[in-house]
């Protein structure tokens, strides 16, 4: 098989919708849920209420164990993309990186007048630059767990991601001006808000992601402290190989090639269990990313400071080679 046919052939993957088991995607996607191994399994038995300490005691029961316990979820659920309210899990906490754009680290773009926008492609107020790269929506559906697992109609989303070339706009060398790829939404009745974009690169040290911060309204995003919840997306790898095929993106490509899931310091606690979105569409039309959100404000939020240094001015590394010093790798 010569490489057009392997490209052709990871393009026809991406265009199908991708199964998913309690809101995360099969890494396995051709398998039954019972055979999608080890690390799946034990997300799996977690999200079934066992804690980590009971999950190292099932260990002990060996692979068969782990295989019923598999097994018994999928009959309780009917089928491997059935999800109900009861199987719904919190968004993990996860830094906000040293280039939120809050106010928390310098810079910051929610004060600005046209940041509640959808489409986020372009730069606002002094400027018009539009970022360049694969056409991309991302939908989040936030569930209010506290309020009973109900949409969470009026709750303000701030999403950013880096650009193709792995850079930050307010923060990276040569575009400390810009404000590309950053923007809010208000959720809407069914609790989902949509954001038109580009697809982010892969830089040095991080598994591709898109970063986003949860408000109760959007009244209270001029204050990053308000952030109810503070995560990331993990990109899905079929897609990010497809993607960084294409031009503009050779960078990544390597990048890619140097980390995994289970490596990335962000999501190898779980290899992003429950940070996977769903995806159709393909490279020529573009993608359409979509994941739920739980966001629970009876718990007391551990993640949104951004790290130290930078001070709003930092310099970007870019796609390529090892970030500086002030851009740690949580980024």
């Amino acid at each position: 098989m010569d490489q057009h046919d392997e490209h052709d052939q990871r393009q026809a993957r991406t265009r199908r919708v991708l199964r998913t088991y309690r809101g995360r995607t099969l890494p396995r996607q051709d398998e039954d849920v019972d055979d999608q191994g080890l690390a799946f399994d034990i997300t799996t038995m977690q999200q079934r209420g066992l804690d980590r300490r009971r999950v190292l005691g099932a260990l002990g029961l060996g692979a068969a164990g782990l295989g019923l316990a598999a097994c018994g979820s999928d009959a309780e659920a009917g089928s491997a993309t059935a999800t109900t309210s009861s199987e719904l899990t919190e968004i993990p906490d996860e830094t906000a990186g040293p280039y939120p754009g809050d106010g928390s680290n310098g810079a910051n773009v929610l004060t600005a007048s046209g940041v509640v926008r959808s489409d986020i492609r372009s730069s606002f107020g002094t400027s018009t630059t539009t970022a360049e790269g694969v056409p991309t929506t991302l939908t989040l559906n936030v569930v209010d767990m506290a309020g009973g697992d109900v949409p969470f109609e009026g709750a303000a989303v701030y999403l950013w991601h880096c650009d193709r070339d792995g850079n930050y706009s307010l923060y990276s060398d040569g575009i400390e001006d810009e404000n590309y790829l950053r923007g809010v939404q208000v959720a809407d009745a069914d609790g989902s808000v949509t954001f038109t974009s580009v697809f982010p690169a892969c830089y040095s040290g991080r598994w591709p992601h898109v970063h986003f911060e949860v408000y109760p309204d959007v009244d209270s995003i001029t204050d990053a402290g308000n952030a109810i919840a503070t995560s990331q997306i993990a990109l899905p790898e079929e897609v990010c190989d497809v993607v960084y095929a294409t031009s503009g993106y050779e960078q990544s490509v390597s990048n890619l090639a140097n980390v995994t899931l289970a490596s990335d310091n962000v999501f190898s606690d779980d290899s992003a269990a429950t940070q996977l979105p769903t995806v159709t569409g393909d490279v020529t039309s573009g993608y359409a990313l979509t994941l739920t959100v739980g966001v629970d404000t009876d718990t007391t939020p551990t993640a949104g400071a951004a790290p130290s240094g930078g001070g709003g001015r930092t310099g970007g590394g870019g796609a390529g080679g090892t970030p500086p010093t002030d851009r740690p790798t949580s980024a």
